[in-house]
């Protein structure tokens, strides 16, 4: 059984915040890209600092918030690999593979504010 800190969405977007991490170095170090590379490593490990922030949210309201806060960065990831890919900065293979990424935690964050908002109704 997962601890509450180890919950599926935390793993994930901790995954994915390492995988960025490692893309940021690569493409300074490598590709000598400097805007495009301070960008998408500012809003891909923003995610998952968001998802640990709604951990510690004081209501419902604050959870959905932190957690909104969250899909927004992953869509500006979203964008930054797509404009990377197309500047030919990044191979195909990487993009897909960081775009499934991205897809699979937008529609968990996607889900999980679905689902409290829908708990808060209840109340």
């Amino acid at each position: 059984m997962l601890k509450q800190d180890e919950s599926p969405l935390k793993l994930k977007t901790a995954a994915f915040s390492d995988r960025i991490s490692q893309l940021y170095g690569y493409l300074r170090n490598v590709k000598h890209e400097e805007v495009m590379s301070k960008q998408i490593y500012r809003s891909g490990t923003s995610v998952g600092a968001n998802v640990i922030e709604s951990r510690f949210a004081q209501s419902g309201a604050d959870f959905v918030s932190k957690l909104s806060i969250a899909l927004k960065e992953a869509g500006e990831t979203e964008y930054w690999l797509e404009r990377l890919y197309h500047a030919g900065v990044i191979d195909r293979r990487g993009y897909e593979s960081l775009l499934a990424d991205i897809t699979e935690i937008i529609k968990m964050l996607v889900s999980s504010i679905k689902t409290m908002k829908n708990r808060m109704g209840k109340k």
